[in-house]
């Protein structure tokens, strides 16, 4: 079977939607969680247009909220695979507010999102290759290898270390902790 490629424009999704009262708390400005709902439908759609697959969430790696989204603003999700591995994808997300009526705009959000594909048994499945035919495919598929890298690597460290040493009860004194033991 000959492999196949897509490129992130083949997969992209845009998700434009008006902020509601019923999606804000006390004080008018629009749940982080309301975001975060979002974020995963769309992560879902990108990754299921990229793999023909059903995709299942496998972990949101970063969530950056930068601004808040306040309520009767044009919010607009961007999604875009940025690395494939055999069976899984990291969605980019870009989460952007527009005040309509003045047309000012800004960065709400930045989100990474971990799909995996499934088959119609829901076994994993094989997904399309990443074309890469831009600088700017290149760098996010690096910084995604680069992510992972760091990630796997903190892992390790923070399950390798013991915490009931002292030396780390002498580093929580420098911190907002009482100390019972």
């Amino acid at each position: 079977m000959q492999k196949t490629f897509k490129s992130p424009e083949e997969s992209r999704v845009v998700l434009s939607m008006l902020m509601l009262p019923s999606h804000a708390n006390f004080s008018g400005k629009i749940h982080g969680g309301h975001i975060l709902s979002l974020i995963d439908q769309i992560a879902f759609a990108c990754a299921s247009k990229h793999s023909n697959n059903y995709c299942v969430t496998a972990s949101v790696d970063v969530v950056d909220f930068l601004a808040p989204i306040e309520v009767g603003e044009l919010v607009t999700l961007k999604a875009t695979v940025n690395y494939v591995g055999r069976s899984s994808m990291v969605v980019g997300i870009r989460v952007d507010a527009e005040n309509i009526q003045t047309g000012k705009s800004k960065h709400c959000n930045s989100s990474y999102v971990t799909m995996v594909a499934k088959d119609a048994e829901g076994t994993t499945d094989a997904v399309p290759g990443l074309k890469l035919a831009n600088p700017t495919n290149v760098r996010r598929f690096c910084r995604e290898i680069r992510r992972k890298e760091l990630k796997k690597s903190t892992t390790v460290e923070i399950n390798r270390n013991d915490y009931t040493d002292s030396t780390y009860l002498e580093d929580l004194k420098s911190h907002n902790v009482e100390i019972l033991l």
